[in-house]
């Protein structure tokens, strides 16, 4: 099958095959006479098995890794599991950054009065830098109280 073919069957977008291929994420693919790639049923499930790993938020450096494990018939589980384990732990930190930025900014906009006034600590807090922004934070708590 060509390229879109195979982008539709998989999920992946014809660009991203084409920048898959380029990393060496996955094996170029076969070439027709023409000069077309020309993509197998077993191509296919590789690329589907890279989108759900994409999916779930793995990095490429972390697919390859996968990718190498899966095609390895004497692998370890011990070892996909400690990659995953691994990108969990990433996961869990991303949203607790994320919900701490949430939290700050729903501070922020609590503070702030959406009136017609200038004065705004949303926009106060984004002109801080460093410790300044902790002051900030600690003023609009007691504020906030």
């Amino acid at each position: 099958m060509n390229i879109g073919q195979a982008a539709k069957a998989s999920g992946v977008s014809a660009k991203m095959i084409r920048y898959y291929e380029q990393t060496g994420l996955i094996p170029a693919a076969a070439r027709k006479d023409s000069g077309y790639r020309d993509y197998s049923d077993s191509d296919v499930h590789m690329l589907r098995f890279i989108r759900r790993a994409r999916d779930l938020g793995f990095a490429v450096a972390e697919i390859n890794e996968l990718l190498s494990l899966w095609r390895d018939r004497s692998r370890q589980s011990a070892d996909v599991k400690r990659i995953a384990a691994a990108h969990i732990d990433e996961l869990r930190e991303k949203i607790a950054r994320l919900n701490q930025m949430a939290d700050t900014l729903q501070t922020l906009i609590d503070c702030c009065a959406g009136d017609h006034r200038p004065d705004c600590p949303i926009l106060a807090d984004l002109e801080k830098i460093g410790d300044d922004r902790q002051q900030t934070k600690a003023a609009l708590s007691a504020f906030g109280d």
